[in-house]
């Protein structure tokens, strides 16, 4: 591999704990190292902003409800200013899709921001091998993915019996067979309960025939996450998605990880990473009423340093929502009657997909986009609070350099927010016009990279420019003496000046250089327990009994995930 120095450039590390110093960084065989030889390739960074290659944490880009997407929003294709049909660079594939690009798009898209790791965070194991697949020919981006467990039929029976062993063996053998990361939880016991048309509201309410609360789900998956070791804590999308008055329903399942400590060799100090927690900082009784409670959720994640969150911030885009959470999405298509897609995966878990508009002159709508900032900039910890939009549900990862320039410029976001059709309603709904707080680049750097990195157990490989670690490192033209502003900033953002994945130089100037660059892995845990013949005996007999697929073909085989990094972890 070609050696690279980066110079000049001021760098924004916090692994490295560099917060803008004219530093260099060397690149050398894949890795960031202490220096490199007399032949290496100068890039001259100077009056540029220098970061390691960003990591999300959360998003949706690969799988079944993604494709259904595609199939089913020939209209989300082609867009007016997007990079689409035309194949116009030798050096990529035809791009194409908005909210739900294809597979080339996704990957090229993440490079020119400066991405190197995407965490596809809701994969059903009967359906394994379509996320693998994707993964696969998504170009440039290490990836990983999360098997839902928070309706999973055996599970059930397990954690109600407060069998932990049993349940650990079970999720053991689930990471094993679907070449998954970790533990995903969406709406506890409530997707499960619209199968009988119903859902759970509350941590409380009981799980029809099952007889178990989400408070005990999300309980049970906390302990066996532990008792597993695993890199990443429990994954929660939270009951109550969505609805005004639900921010209590969060503060009540945030406090289930109280008591509970993590047990990793991975870094990890969180027990409970939430989700989107935009769409579940919500107050009042309807939506005439509706108000923000971002605040009281952020005082408590800031005083719970076993707890970690994302934003899921609204970019006012027309998207395509898609979740595990099949009953929110049945609400969703009939409070916007707009195509509803929905499917029960057999003894796993369900989904749907509704389009959706979130329109800049909709009240609803312009206070979730406010409520989505406050919870950035209420953070006190930014290296437990990431930004994400949980693509595609609260709008596209293309508008996360948009986010950044909300959050990062306050008369920029003033902007937007005086410019609304309802501006002085969501002014006395929120407090995001009284918050004067402005992210820095350094804080950036944690909630994008480090951060991410770290509570996803990364931290040794992805998310800093410490030597030993991957050389993924992203070049902006952004000089921190002359600070952009607004569009300008988010511009810079959009199009990485350089991007390095692996220590190849896969972009420059925005232009995708490079779609296939040696270090393209899918990452997967392999979580060692004692063989549980209860659990080899109702997988048996459930497969038999209930399942569409035999036992022999539900393995997640190397042909969909060629490339892998295991993560092994010692018998627990």
């Amino acid at each position: 591999m070609t050696e690279y120095i980066i110079k000049n450039g001021h760098v924004f590390d916090a692994v490295s704990g560099l917060k803008g110093d004219v530093a260099d960084v060397c690149m050398k065989d894949g890795k960031i190292v202490d220096k490199v030889g007399k032949s290496a390739t100068v890039i001259d960074a100077a009056g540029k902003t220098v970061m390691a290659g960003a990591v999300d944490i959360h998003t949706h880009v690969a799988g079944p409800k993604v494709n259904l997407g595609r199939w089913y929003r020939p209209e989300d294709k082609f867009r007016l200013g997007e990079r689409c049909s035309a194949k116009l660079n030798p050096n990529t594939r035809i791009e194409g899709g908005f909210s739900i690009p294809t597979v080339f798009k996704t990957g090229y898209e993440y490079a020119r921001m400066g991405f190197a790791f995407l965490m596809e965070a809701a994969m059903p194991p009967l359906y394994a091998r379509h996320v693998h697949e994707e993964i696969r020919d998504t170009p440039i981006q290490d990836e990983a993915a999360l098997p839902v467990f928070g309706n999973n039929w055996f599970m059930f029976e397990y954690l109600k019996n407060g069998e932990i062993d049993n349940a650990a063996a079970y999720v053991a053998w689930i990471l094993r067979q679907t070449k998954g990361y970790g533990i995903k939880c969406v709406n506890p016991g409530g997707s499960e309960a619209w199968g009988w048309g119903l859902n759970c509201l509350t941590v409380n309410d009981p799980v029809p025939y099952f007889e178990i609360t989400p408070k005990e789900i999300v309980d049970g998956l906390i302990q066996t996450n532990e008792h597993l070791k695993l890199p990443h804590s429990v994954h929660l999308h939270s009951n109550n998605l969505g609805n005004p008055g639900n921010y209590t329903t969060t503060l009540d399942s945030l406090k289930i990880a109280e008591g509970h400590k993590a047990n990793n060799d991975f870094g990890r100090e969180t027990v409970l990473h939430h989700t989107h927690l935009q769409f579940h900082s919500y107050g009042g009784t309807s939506w005439a009423d509706f108000e923000s409670k971002a605040k009281e959720v952020m005082d408590y994640v800031n005083k719970q340093k076993n707890i970690s969150i994302d934003t899921g911030n609204v970019t006012l885009d027309e998207t395509t929502t898609m979740t595990a959470d099949g009953p929110f999405e049945y609400h969703l298509g009939a409070l916007n009657h707009l195509k509803w897609a929905n499917v029960d995966v057999e003894l796993e878990t369900s989904a749907g997909v509704v389009p959706y508009i979130y329109g800049k002159n909709v009240k609803v709508c312009e206070m979730q986009w406010a409520i989505g900032l406050e919870i950035a900039l209420y953070a006190k910890d930014m290296m437990r609070t990431m930004i994400t939009t949980d693509h595609p549900n609260a709008g596209p990862f293309t508008r996360y350099p948009r986010v950044y320039a909300w959050l990062m410029d306050k008369e920029y976001r003033d902007a937007q927010l005086n410019g609304f059709k309802w501006s002085s309603k969501v002014i006395d709904g929120t407090t995001l016009a009284e918050i004067d707080r402005e992210i820095s680049l350094y804080e950036l750097s944690q909630m994008t990279r480090a951060g991410p990195a770290k509570v996803l157990g990364l931290s040794k490989s992805f998310g800093g420019l410490a030597p030993g670690m991957n050389a993924n490192v992203a070049v902006y033209n952004i000089d921190p003496d002359k600070m952009p502003k607004g569009l300008d900033l988010e511009n810079a953002f959009s199009k990485a000046a350089y991007f390095f994945k692996d220590g190849v130089k896969c972009v420059e100037n925005g232009v995708v250089l490079e779609s296939e660059p040696v270090g393209k892995f899918t990452y997967w845990v392999d979580a060692k327990v004692p063989e549980s013949k209860q659990v080899i005996h109702d997988v048996s007999e459930k497969f038999l009994k209930y399942y569409s697929v035999s036992l022999g073909n539900y393995e997640v085989v190397d042909h969909y995930a060629p490339h892998q990094k295991v993560i092994e972890i010692e018998e627990a």
